[in-house]
């Protein structure tokens, strides 16, 4: 007779920013006594608190949080990065007794932990310097070629996939498609995983961003933003790339008034947000439960029950 080995529980909380992800995270961690686990690209590093709304040092002490502002600026995190470091977190949790809860907006991060990654060997460095020297309109005439499904499923001008699935196919002789549905590492099959979903309105979700962009302005966010100018850090690392980085660099070099900034800031806080509802809504299973309500005091209880906890 076998005997059945229960799988640990996961908790996974995700949503656009601003939808009341950390709200929710840190009171089911205080009813279960869970820990809380980062999966927002941002909150990664210790560069920006602010600007990413990292938790505050209130909220640290309330409950055991990981992979937080643990990496410097300099640094970059790829994906499978993230999801080496999350299944070691997650291991030393479940060591505990406790439950760990995954929280955050950035979908390529939880999918690569739970699906795993496809295994594509090293690029050819000639072959990635030929197609990276080409215009975007003679690789995409390439791949049509090669691979004329991606080359149909990508957008024209998207520069950066397009020199990605042709690269592929022509290093390996395989195409994109091909390598991804041969994914490993993934700990989806491993684990009882709780989803919860956040979709609140989306007029409300936009408010709560524009709010809260104005709100790091006044907390300091311009600081941490000049910190990171005086190093003289390359533009294309992730931490420069962060929503609010540009916008707020260009009024301290006086290209913008602080007012322009702010607006231009929450204009790209909402842009961000609508994409990753986008995602949200579409890319994880059917069946995972989606919250549609506003995250409020008298809410919150109605989400903590989709994750099975009474409040």
């Amino acid at each position: 007779m076998a005997i059945r080995v229960e799988k640990p529980p996961v908790a996974l909380i995700a949503g656009p920013t601003a939808s009341g992800k950390s709200a929710l995270a840190l009171r089911l961690a205080e009813q279960v006594g869970g820990v809380i686990v980062n999966a927002d690209s941002a909150q990664v590093y210790r560069d920006l608190p602010i600007l990413s709304a990292a938790p505050s040092p209130g909220e640290l002490k309330r409950a055991d949080h990981r992979l937080y502002g643990m990496l410097h600026g300099v640094e970059a995190c790829s994906a499978a990065d993230w999801a080496e470091m999350a299944k070691r977190e997650i291991a030393d949790v479940h060591v505990s007794g406790r439950l760990p809860i995954l929280v955050g907006g950035t979908g390529l991060y939880l999918r690569t932990l739970l699906n795993g990654i496809a295994p594509v060997p090293s690029i050819d460095p000639e072959v990635r310097n030929q197609v990276r020297e080409r215009s975007v309109e003679k690789n995409r005439t390439k791949l049509k070629e090669l691979d004329p499904e991606a080359a149909e499923r990508l957008n024209p001008a998207d520069t950066t996939r397009i020199a990605r699935a042709l690269e592929v196919v022509l290093s390996t002789g395989k195409t994109l498609r091909k390598w991804q549905e041969q994914r490993e590492g993934g700990i989806g099959d491993l684990i009882a995983l709780r989803p919860l979903i956040l979709l609140p309105p989306r007029d409300w979700l936009y408010e709560r961003c524009e709010e809260r962009f104005a709100q790091m302005v006044e907390l300091g966010a311009a600081d941490e933003v000049r910190a990171l100018i005086d190093r003289g850090l390359d533009p294309a690392l992730p931490v420069m790339r962060a929503i609010g980085v540009r916008e707020i660099a260009s009024w301290l070099k006086g290209d913008v008034t602080q007012e322009e900034a702010i607006a231009a800031g929450q204009q790209a806080t909402r842009r961000y947000a609508k994409r990753q509802y986008t995602w949200f809504a579409h890319q994880p299973p059917a069946e995972w439960p989606r919250f549609r309500e506003p995250m409020t005091h008298t809410t919150l209880s109605d989400a903590l029950a989709l994750l099975g906890v009474k409040s």
